[in-house]
């Protein structure tokens, strides 16, 4: 027998992609706490959906919880940033690979880039980026390796909003994508598949150098 998972209620779905919004956008900031009758208030809902929504948000590794402190938005250092980004380097690249290799369509991944080329702000084109990425991978043909991916996003779009803030490479990282995706467009898997891997690659070590005596830099 299968169970079909339990739908979020609305005003909590609200909630949830609020704080999260704020939090991919930097308006939230790691280590800042979040107060649920304060949320509640700024939303305009009960404590309930907020607490429900921030309870989620700690399951996809956004928000931490703690007895003694309540919530927070989670911290980002040089070892989570490279945790997160080691799996996306194991991934990422083989879905990209699989998505060219089965002809799939990546006109949204064009819409994706066109969007993050004429953003007006840091966070709209954090928010497309985000989408580049996905529109990359979702069609690799295996549904267990998309919701893979789909579960790291979150937690790689915070470390890129704190990389961001230190070292911004929008620029940089714009013109990685449209190699990406003009690779990807020629059909050339495998050379797509190294650029994708090289740009995921470049951004920690370039955002979260690794110190001479193997320290973490936070």
């Amino acid at each position: 027998m299968t169970f079909a998972p339990t739908p979020i209620p609305s005003r909590t779905q609200y909630v949830l992609e609020a704080v999260k919004h704020a939090i991919l956008t930097a308006q939230l900031r790691p280590g800042q706490a979040l107060v649920e009758t304060e949320l509640a208030a700024q939303l305009g809902v009960s404590k309930t959906p907020v607490r429900e929504a921030l309870k989620t948000l700690a399951g996809t590794g956004l928000v931490v919880m703690s007895q003694y402190k309540g919530a927070t938005v989670r911290l980002v250092d040089a070892t989570m940033a490279r945790e997160v980004y080691d799996v996306r380097l194991l991934l990422e690249p083989e879905a990209l690979r699989r998505s060219i290799s089965r002809r799939a369509s990546l006109d949204a991944a064009q819409e994706a880039l066109e969007r993050a080329d004429s953003a007006l702000d840091k966070a709209d084109r954090s928010l497309a980026n985000r989408d580049f990425h996905r529109a990359l991978y979702l069609p690799c043909g295996n549904p267990l390796l998309s919701r893979m991916l789909d579960e790291l996003r979150d937690q790689a779009a915070l470390v890129s909003t704190v990389a961001w803030a230190a070292v911004p490479s929008w620029k940089r990282e714009a013109a990685e994508h449209r190699e990406i995706l003009r690779l990807a467009l020629a059909g050339d898997a495998e050379s797509a598949a190294a650029a994708l891997h090289e740009h995921i690659a470049s951004f920690v070590r370039r955002a979260f150098p690794a110190e001479t005596d193997g320290g973490d830099v936070a």
